[in-house]
């Protein structure tokens, strides 16, 4: 199938769709988006294709890009604007409740992650200190 690529300065990430794979298209969508909204590759702001241009682009149906968006909504991650388009979020946009929840969703992955990899809590605050 096709793929997509959204632009942020020199960071290229392309989104495409293995349809060998057990993994849902919708579901593969999802998570390339997110992976690259999270990574910080598309900024607050940034305008993802219509459902139309992008379903055309990866070759698979539009309800199937629509349904992506939606679980990416309903993430926080991305806001459909109607006719303007969906965006990725910009943290100011949430309310300061729900910011504090994915902030807070965001550390206990990262201590897991740290103790998975045998650190303690000191370790890894110095290491998301030096990492900043």
């Amino acid at each position: 199938m096709g793929g997509w690529s959204p632009r942020d300065g020199a960071a290229v990430t392309t989104i495409s769709i293995d349809d060998t794979s057990p993994v849902p298209p919708f579901e593969q969508l999802r998570s390339q988006i997110a992976d690259t909204i999270r990574s910080g590759r598309m900024e607050p702001g940034a305008r993802l294709p219509t459902v139309r241009q992008l379903a055309g682009d990866l070759g698979i149906a539009p309800n199937t890009v629509a349904r992506a968006y939606r679980a990416l909504e309903d993430e926080d991650l991305v806001l459909a604007h109607g006719r303007n388009g969906t965006r990725v979020v910009d943290s100011d946009d949430l309310p300061n409740t729900r910011r504090a929840d994915l902030l807070s969703q965001a550390a206990k992955r990262y201590l897991s992650e740290a103790r998975r990899l045998g650190a303690d809590i000191d370790e890894a605050l110095e290491a998301a200190r030096r990492a900043s």
